[in-house]
């Protein structure tokens, strides 16, 4: 399996890819957004320095409890951070609103990470048009408006007929399937439920044959198994979800803590390679 952004060509099977997040916000809802777009250049060369392959930017918070930022204030951070960003590292642009995905993605970035799910198949065209590689991430309803109401007879079936349903509208819009990434989209639209049941039978997104990021990092579902409602406090629990996601074949993980991240990837790929070697 391949994933072709525009910059990079990327082979699996490999060790999974860490994705490293830099909100460009005041209120992220970790606590470690950054508004000065230098300092946000230097914070993710520090997190490349720490283990990460790429880097994922957003400049709107997706907290329900939170109004939006206009379209132009949103990409024109996204703007300043690409035209600022030299580094060779892959880029993953954090937007689901389309005038916003158009503008970061004619300046520059390699995927575009939409949280949207796809409603129309806009971003899916502006991103054949730049040859950015595309994320589909599955939810229900509009960005920024809670959805604690949803349920699903079953979330995998549901995952399954969505997935099949936005492939198919994205490479009819000219995305190349090759330049797909799924996101089963952990604590959007999901109860703990859910979310245990999605971690527990990833696999069965396999079928697709496409990479799956998997968004661990310090979720809701982590705080309520947990008892922990300050976000920075789950990293252990980000850690176990990692370590299972491994084990159910996930390619990709978005995190704040690229270190700990990268440091258990390293150790479960050098225990999965040696029982291999012992085969």
């Amino acid at each position: 399996m391949e994933l072709v952004t525009r910059n990079h060509r990327l082979g699996f099977p490999r060790r999974p890819l860490i994705m490293g997040i830099v909100n460009l916000v005041a209120d992220s809802f970790s606590g470690d957004g950054i508004v000065e777009i230098e300092r946000a250049v230097a914070h993710a060369r520090e997190l490349v320095a720490q283990g990460a392959d790429c880097i994922d930017i957003g400049a709107e918070s997706a907290r329900t409890n939170r109004a939006p930022i206009s379209e132009q204030e949103e990409a024109d951070q996204l703007c300043a951070f690409i035209e600022a960003w030299q580094e060779p590292v892959p880029l993953s642009i954090n937007t689901w609103r389309p005038g916003v995905a158009r503008a970061a993605l004619e300046t520059g970035g390699d995927l575009l990470n939409d949280i949207g799910a796809l409603p129309t198949d806009e971003n899916a065209r502006i991103c054949a048009r730049t040859g950015a590689a595309l994320l589909i991430m599955h939810s229900v309803g509009e960005p920024k408006v809670p959805h604690t109401h949803v349920g699903y007879r079953d979330v995998m079936e549901e995952l399954e007929a969505f997935f099949e349903a936005k492939l198919a509208m994205a490479e009819a819009a000219g995305v190349p399937r090759n330049a797909i990434v799924l996101d089963p989209g952990i604590d959007f639209a999901k109860q703990r439920a859910d979310n245990l049941r999605i971690y527990r039978e990833l696999r069965r997104l396999e079928r697709f044959d496409r990479p799956i990021l998997l968004p661990v990092s310090r979720k809701t579902v982590i705080g309520d198994v947990l008892g922990l409602k300050d976000p920075t406090q789950r990293d252990a629990g980000t850690v176990a979800c990692i370590v299972h996601g491994m084990l159910q074949g996930a390619h990709i993980f978005r995190v704040h803590n690229v270190r700990a991240a990268a440091q258990t990837v390293r150790m479960i790929d050098a225990v999965e390679k040696a029982g291999a070697a012992l085969a």
